[in-house]
């Protein structure tokens, strides 16, 4: 945890000249953009299994029709297509999985008072403290304070963000092998999938606002790869 704040102390020293009071937050948009540049192989790697799942979706449609009317054997024989063409359904999981632990780090150096021995916790986003919550802002100068606006500020940026993932969503809903698996669950869960974009916006009122730049920078990451990455 030490090592952690650390580097975020040193880059946000690095940024000082350039964002002065809010150059820890600074600092971690940077950290959270090298930790996605370094997980970029993988997403890279994800959007080739995708593109691979997709390919597959005439065969599924074959399968599904054959075994319309027992999904158990849907589903075995799905899972056995992919095997065959060493396709993984859970390519796609890793980079964000691996994003947890960077995640986590920032929510506990920024919850807990003795975490980095007060280095960071005095530092701000504008007038919002960098380990206040939105809850504090209401309590502050309400909605339309001086705090009160940066989150107004981040909630736009990500209903922005969760549209558009939203869209993108709804648009390859019908090619994802997702509901190829089974007409049960795993369907239902398929058409669940484009509402999640909107969690974010519960994440960022709850948590604290160092991890919830994180979280609005790294889903502002995500965006921009998906539109590079599967075009």
């Amino acid at each position: 945890m030490s090592v952690f704040a650390g580097l975020v102390e040193r880059l946000a020293d690095l940024l000082q000249p350039l964002f002065h009071a809010s150059a820890a937050a600074a600092a971690i948009v940077l950290f959270t953009a090298l930790v996605r540049l370094l997980l970029h192989p993988l997403s890279r790697a994800a959007a080739r299994g995708q593109k691979a799942r997709s390919a597959l979706q005439p065969r599924i449609g074959e399968l599904r029709r054959k075994y319309r009317k027992d999904p158990e054997k849907l589903q075995k024989a799905v899972l056995e297509l992919h095997a065959e063409e060493k396709v993984s359904p859970l390519s796609g999981c890793l980079p964000s999985l691996l994003q947890m632990p960077a995640f986590f780090l920032l929510y506990h150096l920024f919850s807990t008072p003795a975490a980095d021995g007060d280095g960071l916790l005095g530092h701000r986003l504008l007038a919002a403290p960098l380990d206040g919550r939105w809850a504090d802002a209401l309590a502050g100068d309400g909605v339309f304070g001086a705090a009160g606006a940066v989150y107004l500020g981040l909630f736009a940026v990500v209903a922005v963000i969760a549209a558009f993932n939203f869209l993108r969503a709804r648009k390859s809903l019908d090619t994802t092998d997702m509901a190829g698996l089974s007409g049960g669950a795993a369907g239902a869960v398929g058409k669940a999938v484009p509402y999640m974009s909107f969690f974010t916006l519960v994440t960022v009122a709850v948590v604290p606002l160092a991890a919830a730049l994180y979280v609005v920078t790294s889903t502002a990451w995500s965006a921009a790869e998906r539109v590079l990455l599967y075009r």
